[in-house]
């Protein structure tokens, strides 16, 4: 008889999901769905309002990557307004961006995605979080997890007002500068998160990659797509995580596109699925083909694993040789292993340390002149930031009063979504026989979506009135035998 798995709700994520699974008679999986329902709705109820205020207003989306929505609503009115800001002013947000970066992830990797390795993907599910972690690493690297991030956090604070909800960017700049008395203390914190950044890899090397299981794991099929790959990169095509070009790659490595954030509609597309409330977004050019992988099909990541697939390198030393020595290892560029996206954030992690660290010793950031007003009328918008998670795009369209008529975000779990469906599908069918799934082995197959760091709460797309939600009634052997739809 076939029957039903469900993971609900699924967890060590951001915001809320389920996993349900269908076994056919003999007990193999047929489909496994990865759905959303939650709701979000930001593009309705920001029409009307201000535009200066969406900064503040898309912020709310997620209490954990607040400070992704605030840089690219500012990024896109400083598009909208047709105003650039001083350098200054652009060197101030890339270094918050990369103190965030750094804070975000290391979240991830020690408290999210950190226990199905550092504790064990089979340890007994009370054991497989933070407090599993500390026991397994010590109570004095616990202490430094936390230490490092609430410094991070508390010069955010002090620097935009709210760490969770930062009040700072501006068109055409920031509200708050630095003096020179205050940048000794970012500067003391970037050499801190540097040396916190390398014990980090050395970490990683010692309880992951030394561990031939975890190797093995991470190089299986079972977690293996070979899709297309999106990031921003500079103009040596380096990873930048605040601005630069939008690259997209092959699945053999070879450059797709290139392009600056205002041609995204030329390239992106947006697909839906009834048994969830995420679109799925795909390249334009190819098409959407369905949950396939392979050049023909329209399916890219984006990501920390993206990310280094898209770039031809980092923009600091520490984490060049950590992206060389990562490539090395994994047979070459480009990596199609998920899990490999845990090592991927890790040389992500030094780069933002290094980078803070770099722009908080520039003599500039200093500068009085932190904002250029803007003196032309609003039209549109368009800005793109790279999110923890992958490519955030802001698009505001607006009257010439400033008040929004129009928007769009386009989030990195939107981006990630279809790989995301497709990783949680082949790891069910891959770890899953005979029916046979003990907590061990769904918490593996929770593995598959845990690697990408999904934003559920960015990524959900619509409210009631638009798409409406579909309740499936199924008889004890799966069939649906009725559907109820609010609509």
């Amino acid at each position: 008889m076939s029957r039903i798995i469900e993971i609900d709700p699924i967890t060590r994520l951001e915001g809320h999901g389920k996993i349900e699974i269908f076994l056919d008679d003999r007990g193999e999986v047929e489909k496994a769905y990865f759905s959303i329902p939650e709701l979000r709705g930001f593009e309705t109820f920001s029409k009307g309002k201000a535009a200066e205020l969406m900064p503040q207003i898309t912020a709310r989306i997620c209490g954990v990557c607040p400070t992704a929505h605030h840089m690219a609503a500012t990024k896109a009115l400083d598009d909208l307004y047709k105003v650039e800001p001083p350098p200054a002013a652009k060197k101030l947000r890339e270094m918050l961006y990369n103190m965030f970066m750094f804070e975000d992830h290391t979240l991830h990797f020690y408290i999210l995605g950190g226990p199905d390795f550092i504790v064990g993907p089979g340890a007994p599910k009370a054991e497989r979080n933070v407090l599993g972690v500390i026991n397994k690493v010590g109570l004095e690297v616990g202490k430094q997890v936390i230490g490092i991030r609430k410094e991070v956090r508390e010069l955010m604070t002090f620097l935009t007002g709210k760490v969770i909800h930062p009040v700072w960017g501006l068109p055409g700049g920031v509200a708050k500068g630095l003096t020179k008395e205050d940048q000794q203390k970012f500067i003391a914190a970037g050499e801190r998160c540097v040396a916190f950044a390398k014990f980090t890899l050395q970490a990683f090397k010692d309880l992951v990659l030394a561990n031939p299981q975890y190797l093995e794991l991470i190089t299986s099929d079972t977690y293996t797509h070979k899709t297309y790959y999106m990031g921003l990169v500079d103009e040596q095509n380096r990873v930048n995580f605040y601005d630069g070009w939008i690259r997209v790659v092959d699945p053999a490595g070879k450059e797709f596109a290139r392009f600056k954030a205002r041609e995204y509609p030329q390239y992106l597309a947006e697909h839906v699925e009834p048994w969830t409330y995420i679109k799925f977004l795909y390249l334009k050019d190819i098409g959407w083909k369905g949950f396939v992988d392979g050049a023909d099909s329209g399916v890219y990541a984006v990501a920390p694993l993206a990310r280094l697939n898209a770039s031809a390198g980092m923009n600091t030393p520490k984490s060049q040789a950590a992206c060389e020595e990562y490539f090395q290892t994994l047979g070459g560029k480009p990596v199609h292993h998920t899990l490999a996206t845990h090592w991927a954030r890790v040389v992500e992690i030094i780069n933002a340390a290094e980078r803070f660290l770099e722009l908080a010793r520039d003599e500039e950031i200093t500068s009085e002149k932190i904002r250029l007003v803007p003196t032309e009328t609003p039209c549109e918008g368009v800005g793109v930031v790279e999110a923890p998670r992958g490519t955030l795009f802001h698009h505001y369209k607006s009257d010439e009063r400033g008040l929004v008529t129009e928007s769009n975000l386009l989030v990195a779990t939107q981006n990630n979504a279809a790989r995301i469906a497709m990783s949680v599908d082949k790891a069910a069918k891959g770890l899953i026989k005979n029916g046979r799934a003990d907590d061990g082995i769904l918490n593996m197959v929770e593995m598959a979506f845990r690697a990408y760091d999904p934003c559920n709460a960015c990524g959900t797309h619509t409210l009631p009135g638009q798409f409406f939600p579909v309740i499936n009634i199924r008889d004890k052997a799966g069939n649906i035998i009725r559907k109820i739809t609010t609509g």
